[in-house]
């Protein structure tokens, strides 16, 4: 059975039961509708980072008992400067008790001035004395704070759980991934909440402020921006409406396109529910995007009718040739849509792949809802010639489609793919300079006015240590920490990496040894060192507990803690490269460096993740299209010319994007797929029409004009429609939609242009000239 023959087949039996047809898709969306109604917004830490990669799994191994980089730090401030006041402590303690309550917090890693394991060692005359920070008979008066003050200091707490200047005092811990009432996974975006309403809102008063960061307050604060998406959703939606309308002048024309695309909307939203999966605020703007991708082709399918109309018939026939015409070319688009979606299940980062899920689903439920259900809806429709009149004298005349053919023609060919050549050759060079990983300070999710991010920076610049850390694990036999030789090698790789820059300072048991030894010396600087001496060794080590998170129960792990001066790209880079060389150099057959945990680790490990992922998924995206192409147009030369200015286009998104300083990051990485997935669209509608007319003997530039007359006015008013409506997250409250709102701007009129410039020029020399 050929093509034409499966064609008429689908043909009759759909428009022969339309009713029949219709009722099953009003049920079935009444069905997804009610299981759209109940998707709710997932998020976890672990769908951010590659849980396969080297790293991650030296993170996993051992987050039981070093804590895990899905921490929460708290800093409670006093406005006038000083803590030590009765209104601070009594805050510090609220804060402190709520923290340790809240369910799916890890109650062994809060740590604050108030933690039993917060305590402070001195030199006496006797050797040590010590205890708690704040003693278990502490009243929060004169003599009290006093003494709280003096422990302070001998417990060399300034810099970490207290501010430099003590205008603030810290509160944090780690977060578990199970919620123990539940049973469940932590709700991240709930556990937010419970940090801005019980702990935030109840303890920020007069002099007292609280600032909270860590990732599960970033995505809370994330879900918060996410809102606003509903609001550009609606606006966007207002802007198609009457773009569409401004091209067709049909109120029923308008309306359809617009209703089946949201109809899509819902499936795909109903699809993930039913299939158990929510939606990430991080992907909250896919919905968006298939509504966009639906209104592409529901204006491809309002032009075909209207044209067809003109030439005498009726709305059904119409909408049945208009069916037949466009089923081949628009399912040939949108499948490489999804297939090239699909491609970034390839990429080993949880939220990624989702995304490929849901936006897959999307697009394959437009092929259903703007290529079978509008026409059969169209079909009972009422166009008057009229309509059709104005609908094709709109957005220009037969004059300009002419003038443009021209482009057609191998001497205006020859300027165009000149100028395009050159445009990449700029493009690709300066596309190598483009970052992987984050190029700002703070949470690049999120603008630098940001509450979280203003927490971000009043936490960096009180405090001496960085919360952008990372930590190597050094894995060796058991009780090593008494052996000289193994803490030598950890001083050592310590000492190397304090002076890498980047690395604002480090910690490590065997710099705190060093410590304790020159204690046990009266505090004299010229033994702080560590001991060869096996028993005094063990000494200098016997007063750091596991809990201390410098060494585990046997003492065969302990992390060296590098406190990094920003999570930038490049600085990350520098130090993990230079944490690798080093560690070549001293492990040895019982020591071995593992790269990371912490924060950066994790970011490390997402950074690599992406850049390994980077050219597979390229590949993956343009061999999708290549073989659809190569399967609907059956010509090698189709393929080029429509292939090729996607290329161009992409390499110029990437110099756009080291212009504007966008990483290439989790966000910024299925941007590039989806306006792949998305540009090729209008290629394959105006190559499908051109590629007819060739095969029946026409010239280029005479083939050229008809698709222009068929398509040209759809292909612009949809490119134009679309740039507009993601040009509106300009204005978000997320940096990120901000970044993907400019690249997928970019690459919708971008990909429009060149599909009208560059794809015939490059026609021009692909087909042989024939007048």
């Amino acid at each position: 059975m050929n093509l034409n023959s499966l064609l008429n087949i689908v043909e009759a039996t759909l428009f022969r039961r339309r009713l029949v047809v219709l009722v099953i898709f009003a049920l079935t969306s009444i069905f997804l509708l009610f299981q759209a109604s109940q998707i709710k917004l997932d998020a976890a830490f672990t769908k951010h980072i590659p849980l396969n990669h080297s790293y991650m799994k030296t993170y996993l191994k051992h987050q039981a008992n070093f804590g895990g980089a899905n921490n929460v730090l708290i800093s409670v401030c006093d406005s006038s400067g000083d803590i030590f006041n009765p209104e601070f402590f009594t805050a510090l303690k609220g804060v402190h008790d709520k923290l340790f309550f809240i369910p799916g917090v890890d109650r062994i890693q809060v740590k604050s001035l108030f933690s039993p394991s917060t305590r402070f060692v001195e030199i006496v005359e006797d050797g040590f004395a010590g205890g708690p920070v704040i003693p278990a008979n502490f009243q929060p008066d004169e003599a009290g704070l006093a003494i709280v003050k003096g422990n302070i200091e001998k417990a060399g707490i300034v810099g970490s759980i207290v501010a430099d200047d003590y205008s603030c005092s810290m509160v944090k811990t780690s977060l578990m991934e199970i919620d123990p009432n539940t049973g469940k996974k932590l709700d991240s975006i709930v556990l937010a909440e419970q940090l801005e309403n019980e702990i935030r809102a109840e303890f920020e008063q007069g002099n007292i402020s609280v600032h909270i960061i860590g990732f599960t307050k970033m995505v809370g604060d994330v879900a918060n921006g996410a809102k606003g998406v509903v609001t550009f959703f609606a606006i966007a939606i207002a802007i198609t409406t009457l773009m569409v309308f401004w091209f067709c002048r049909s109120l029923a024309l308008t309306v359809l396109p617009i209703s089946c695309s949201l109809i899509a909307v819902i499936w795909q939203l109903g699809m993930l529910s039913t299939l158990g999966f929510g939606l990430d605020p991080m992907s909250i703007l896919v919905p968006f995007l298939v509504f966009a991708i639906g209104v592409s082709h529901g204006v491809q399918m309002i032009n075909s009718v209207a044209k067809i109309v003109k030439n005498g018939k009726t709305s059904k026939e119409a909408a049945q040739l208009s069916f037949r015409l466009l089923l081949v070319p628009g399912g040939i688009a949108l499948l490489s849509d999804t297939v090239g979606f699909m491609t970034l299940l390839s990429i080993d980062i949880g939220i990624i792949r989702e995304l490929a899920i849901t936006a897959s689903l999307g697009v394959a439920m437009i092929i259903l809802t703007n290529l079978v259900l509008l026409p059969l809806l169209i079909s009972y429709l009422s166009i008057d010639s009229k309509t059709s009149k104005q609908t094709n004298n709109q957005p220009a005349s037969d004059k300009v489609w002419r003038l443009m053919s021209a482009v057609a023609t191998r001497q205006f060919a020859v300027v165009i793919l000149a100028i395009t050549a050159l445009l990449y050759a700029v493009g690709l060079y300066y596309a190598q300079n483009m970052k992987i990983g984050e190029l700002h300070a703070g949470a690049p999710s999120l603008h630098e006015t940001s509450r979280y991010n203003q927490d971000t920076f009043l936490i960096t610049d009180k405090y001496a240590i960085s919360v952008d850390y990372m930590s190597v694990i050094v894995e060796t036999t058991a009780d090593a920490c008494t052996y000289y030789d193994q803490m030598d090698i950890i001083d050592r790789f310590q000492w190397r990496m304090e002076n890498i820059a980047g690395v604002q300072s480090a910690v490590s048991l065997a710099s705190i040894a060093k410590i304790v030894n020159a204690g046990y010396n009266e505090g004299n600087p010229k033994w702080r060192v560590l001991s060869r001496n096996q028993q005094t060794l063990v000494q200098s080590i016997a007063r750091v507990p596991s809990s201390s998170g410098l060494l585990n129960s046997d003492c065969s792990v302990m992390p060296v803690i590098l406190f990094l001066e920003d999570h930038k790209a490049e600085t990350i880079n520098r130090v993990v490269d230079a944490a690798k060389q080093v560690a070549s150099e001293l492990e040895n057959d019982t020591l071995a460096f593992k790269l990371a945990s912490g924060p950066v680790g994790v970011m490390a490990a997402t950074n690599e993740a992406v850049e390994a992922a980077q050219i597979p998924m390229m590949l993956y995206v343009y061999g999708a299209v290549i073989a659809l192409c190569l399967l609907s147009f059956r010509s090698l030369r189709a393929t080029i010319a429509v292939v090729l200015p996607l290329y161009v286009v992409s390499t110029l998104a990437q110099w756009l994007m080291t212009e504007l300083n966008i990483g290439l990051t989790v966000s910024t990485l299925p941007v590039i797929a989806l306006g792949v997935g998305i540009g090729v669209d209008y290629g394959i509608y105006i190559l499908s029409t051109m590629s007819v007319k060739l095969r029946h003997g026409a010239s280029v530039q005479s083939a050229y004009f008809d698709a222009l007359k068929e398509r040209g006015s759809a292909v612009l008013i949809t490119g134009i429609t679309l740039a507009i409506g993601v040009s509106t997250w300009f204005f978000s409250d997320l940096k990120f939609q901000v970044d993907m709102g400019i690249l997928l701007t970019f690459m919708f009129l971008v990909n429009m242009i060149a599909a009208v410039l560059v794809l015939p020029a490059i026609a021009a020399f692909l087909w042989p000239q024939r007048k």
